[in-house]
């Protein structure tokens, strides 16, 4: 729980920054290589999701083009581009916190890490620390309204 944990802390940063409130760690032999955030409103850019800034930053702190062997912990269900960077990167294992039914590609809508389906499989679990990951993203939205 404690790679979650650091997940969330990164989500809560993107929520005090006015971002959707969600949060990356990616671990390797059981030390965090790198942590982010969503920063999409921030930089002005779309493909600022945290999972695309945490595989940049693991990526460059192992100076490697994949992340082989590395494991990611996300507060929310990755959409379908960082699905499919997640399976380009090869990162071995997600977990994720909750699930995020409007967007949600890994369980939600569809499911892009289904075994098989690409050249890389990516080992799959759900539910770790999905209540407050929830709680994050239901109070962002309500305060949105």
């Amino acid at each position: 729980m404690k790679m979650m944990d650091e997940a969330i802390k990164m989500a809560k940063k993107a929520f005090n920054k006015n971002e959707i409130p969600i949060g990356a760690v990616i671990s390797f032999n059981g030390e965090i290589i790198a942590k982010a955030h969503n920063t999409v409103e921030t930089k002005k850019d779309c493909t600022c999701h945290a999972e695309i800034n945490a595989i940049k930053k693991a990526c460059k702190k192992l100076g490697t083009k994949t992340l082989e062997g590395c494991e990611m912990y996300v507060s929310v269900e990755p959409c379908a581009m960082c699905a499919g960077a997640i399976i380009h990167s090869r990162i071995k294992r997600l977990y994720i916190g909750c699930e995020e039914p409007k967007t949600g590609c890994c369980i939600s809508k569809v499911n892009l890490l289904k075994p098989g389906l690409f050249n890389h499989n990516v080992e799959c679990y759900y539910g770790i620390g999905e209540d407050e990951s929830r709680g994050l993203m239901k109070n962002f939205f309500i305060s949105k309204r």
